[in-house]
């Protein structure tokens, strides 16, 4: 396998007035971190995190130029490692790929080897990065919730932020698996979406009004909450004896403000989900439930499909303002997936 001189990647700059820009520029091999795998990559994602790091989002990314993109799927095409080889499909998620690693929005990335993950028998590369760190951190929140406990016949499961990357898949596989959820959405267009996806109720984000009293109403066996803020209070306040509620996202905001009372009259259970730095084994064990027994049936309304040019001038600025939905997929060099 004949590796090149210089490849593509989408970099960003940070200016002498300390704004950033971006553009796509021809990078040598030699400029990539010295690590131990080098991946030629086939597909990236679009992740919110991703727009943050693009942009300049200190939080996200410290340093630049740097290339953003916190998933990628693609073939090994040399490593140090013995556990890798020359020609095997593998996807990396998290980590700090993407972060302060440059990441998938090249044609080459280089990682240290405990980040690669075999790809599964039974998922395509493609597939793989339609999930990408959304459909992970879905599934780890779907196992948290079942490690506290939840099965089908409990009741319904909340599902919040529903047309997101995250709040997608976790409709999917939840519905794969016989619960019954109900989504939640302020998109009043992708009620469709969410009824294809295995949604059977959808409820507009007023349907959990916030409240001063400690407790609502108990409803729900279990939330997927993707959003925090308010939606997550009110949540914590109406799910039933002994529920649990994941979170994952911040979109709608980082404080919690809320009563003890969910926790010590109902004895729910408040789960963070930190997908990025979950342990090696626990990522292998999703990612064989993700290709087999939880694999999604709804691929064809989750995904949409845009180049690295695409990228740049089009779906960064569409998903900052809140009008994607389900999962962008960037096709880096598709080809090589066959």
């Amino acid at each position: 396998m004949t590796i090149p001189n210089t490849f593509q990647a989408l970099r960003s700059f940070e200016t002498e007035q300390q704004t950033v820009t971006r553009q796509l520029c021809q990078c040598t091999m030699d400029s990539l971190p010295q690590h131990e795998v080098l991946i030629q990559v086939a597909y990236s994602s679009l992740n919110y995190k991703d727009a943050l790091s693009v942009t300049g989002h200190k939080g996200v990314t410290r340093h630049y130029p740097h290339t953003a993109g916190c998933d990628a799927v693609g073939i090994v095409v040399n490593s140090q490692n013995s556990d890798f080889k020359q020609g095997d499909k593998v996807l990396v998620t998290g980590y700090d790929l993407g972060m302060n690693t440059d990441g998938g929005f090249a044609e080459y990335i280089c990682v240290p080897a405990n980040w690669v993950v075999p790809l599964p028998q039974g998922l395509s590369l493609e597939q793989a990065m339609i999930y990408g760190t959304a459909g992970y951190t879905a599934a780890l929140s779907i196992y948290k919730l079942q490690q506290n406990g939840l099965t089908p016949e409990q009741g319904q499961v909340l599902v919040t932020g529903a047309t997101g990357g995250v709040g997608s898949i976790a409709i999917a596989i939840l519905t794969q698996l016989s619960y019954d959820v109900v989504a939640m959405t302020g998109k009043a267009d992708k009620h469709d979406y969410l009824t294809q996806l295995g949604a059977k109720t959808i409820i507009g984000r007023d349907a959990l009004a916030k409240t001063s009293k400690p407790l609502s109403k108990p409803q729900w066996a279990a939330v997927v909450d993707t959003v925090g803020g308010d939606s997550l209070i009110s949540a914590l306040k109406s799910v039933q004896y002994g529920g649990s509620v994941s979170t994952c996202g911040t979109v709608a905001g980082t404080q919690l403000d809320t009563a003890v009372f969910p926790f010590i009259l109902r004895g729910i259970n408040l789960l963070g989900i930190a997908s990025a730095e979950s342990r090696r084994n626990i990522r292998l064990q999703l990612w064989s439930l993700l290709a087999n027994e939880w694999k999604i049936s709804q691929w064809v309304p989750i995904a949409q499909y845009c180049t690295l040019t695409q990228l740049d001038e089009i779906y960064i600025d569409k998903i900052l303002r809140g009008e994607l939905y389900g999962r962008m997929v960037v096709e880096i060099n598709p080809s090589i997936a066959s």
